[in-house]
């Protein structure tokens, strides 16, 4: 593939704040650690502190792929990397996401791909320490709604069911009718049978979502040594215990990202999550609600269950594991466990990490440099063929279908269709007819502006027309727009937001993923676009 790269702005596609971060605005400083260059990364190695005990963190990890009988020797550097982690000059590159079947949109794909190649990168840069790319899934999460389908070529494949409580512990044995859709949607051609017996492998061997998805995503990434880490776990919450019950009864988070969420709104900076009170919730097989402060107890909603605060300690103490971190909590709890530096988010999560610093700080964490991750448009050979055709650059694809073919008629159409000449001349008229009017009675003036304001919005209809006019001239030309802009943008959106990678797979197979490695550059902060 041929890469060529465009700035995140000329998309259209990114928040101002995202912008502004990327550019270094001032007034963001306040809201994270280091910037995201290699300077960065030089000035928090001078002064990072790791909290994670990478001993239990070493052990859970082995007994998480022992359990799915994961890694293998063809994955030596995963198992290589697991090792590494006990080292105290190794450190992580995090990204993460929820339990999409399929890996969901592309942009799954994208992120994983970010952490991998960042950390090659700054292994280059820093030959003396080492670096794990770590896809962090979003295991207790439980909006079943947002991760039960996915888009392939147009076709919306559905997971059917009615699911509750944390969706990594969901047995995905309903999946059966979901799993032929997509594997018939993948066809027969290429590697279409390749990618057909890993997700049939991931989604009936296997009786929880999460260790599904482990193994979808080490067939795909584990030769990267991609480690996958579900902290559905009780070592982990067990480490993570003294700040759940400092923040549950005192209600600090609630507190420190509040005031920070007033001082980004006088930036004009649109707040992405907004904490609760109490930022858990209570997890058990099948459940996941808020807890809630109510008349003087700690009650989980829809639920019997409540604690005193004695209770609430006992149980924090005994069953750490059943207290899970919502949204605002979540990347609290990541520092904690991972001796991590780095975390790679789409632009609403940098954004949303922005409003967490003054609680890292308060509970005296880390905070990892925010990588807005890799975002990239793919096109295949037909449709490259199209856009060379109509000569059009990689910015023009981003604009409207109106623009483009706007554009296009202007710069390849045999006559003069702006009217801006013969206006000039005009508006040169008007300024003589304005002064005699103004000679002959000073009232008149307005009427003569009237006259000018009537006669310019007709100029500007007749302008329309003309270029409608020459629109239907190059009709069959100006329909590969249309054709265009429905393969690369579906449903009117970036394709990374839509499209599953599964008929990109189906055509390169493994180099798909290699093509990306090779041509994302998650430091240089552009838009990459790829050309078969």
């Amino acid at each position: 593939m041929e890469a060529s790269c465009i700035d995140y702005k000329d998309t259209g596609s990114f928040s101002p704040t995202v912008i502004d971060y990327l550019e270094d605005n001032p007034e963001l400083r306040p809201f994270y650690s280091y910037r995201p260059d290699l300077n960065g990364f030089a000035a928090l190695f001078e002064n990072k502190n790791v909290i994670a005990d990478r001993e239990i963190l070493v052990n859970v990890l082995e007994g998480q792929y022992k359990k799915t009988g994961l890694p293998t020797t063809h994955h030596s550097l995963l198992t290589e990397n697991i090792a590494l982690l006990a080292a105290d000059n190794t450190f992580t590159i995090t990204t993460g996401h929820q339990l999409n079947i399929f890996a969901g949109p592309l942009y799954f794909i994208y992120k994983i791909v970010t952490a991998i190649k960042l950390s090659q990168q700054l292994k280059e840069k820093f030959p003396d320490k080492n670096f794990v790319p770590v896809y962090w899934m979003a295991s207790e999460d439980h909006d079943f709604a947002e991760i039960n389908y996915t888009n392939i070529g147009g076709k919306k494949v559905h997971w059917w069911y009615e699911a509750s409580g944390a969706t990594g512990r969901i047995n995905p044995e309903t999946m059966r009718l979901a799993l032929n859709q997509y594997k018939g949607a993948l066809g027969i051609e290429k590697h279409a049978h390749e990618l057909a017996e890993i997700v049939e492998t991931a989604y009936t061997k296997f009786d929880k979502l999460a260790d599904a998805t482990r193994y979808l995503v080490n067939a795909l990434f584990g030769q990267y040594g991609l480690v996958v880490i579900d902290a559905d776990d009780h070592l982990f919450k067990k480490q993570f215990a003294p700040i759940m019950e400092q923040d549950i009864i005192g209600q600090h988070s609630f507190k420190n990202i509040s005031e920070t969420n007033e001082k980004l709104q006088t930036l004009g900076v649109n707040i992405q999550v907004n904490p609760r009170e109490i930022n858990f919730f209570y997890l058990l097989d099948g459940l996941r609600e808020r807890l809630v402060f109510e008349k003087n107890r700690y009650q989980v909603l829809n639920s019997e269950i409540s604690f005193s605060e004695a209770e609430l300690k006992q149980e924090i103490s005994q069953y750490p594991e059943r207290f899970s971190p919502n949204v605002v909590m979540r990347p609290l709890y990541q520092e904690c466990i991972l001796p991590n530096i780095a975390y790679i988010g789409g632009g609403a999560e940098v954004v949303y990490w922005l409003e967490l610093k003054s609680n890292f700080d308060y509970y005296k964490v880390d905070f990892p440099i925010l990588i807005l991750r890799n975002s990239g448009l793919v096109i295949d050979r037909e449709t490259a063929s199209k856009i060379t055709k109509m000569e059009l650059q990689p910015t023009d694809l981003f604009k409207s279908i109106d623009n483009i073919k706007n554009d296009w008629i202007k710069k390849h159409s045999k006559h003069t269709l702006s009217l801006s000449g013969e206006w000039r001349e005009l508006t040169s008229v008007f300024e003589k007819i304005k002064l005699r009017a103004h000679k002959i009675d000073t009232t008149l003036a307005p009427s003569a502006e009237a006259v000018q304001a009537r006669l310019k919005h007709a100029i500007d209809n007749l302008e329309k027309k003309l270029l409608k006019a020459e629109k239907r001239n190059y009709q069959t030309r100006l329909e590969q727009v249309n054709h265009i802009k429905t393969d690369l943008f579906p449903k009117d959106s970036l394709q990374e937001r839509t499209e599953n990678f599964g008929l990109f797979y189906v055509k390169w197979g493994q180099g798909f993923i290699d093509e990306l490695v090779k041509n994302f550059e998650p430091l240089e902060f552009k838009f990459t676009v790829l050309t078969e």
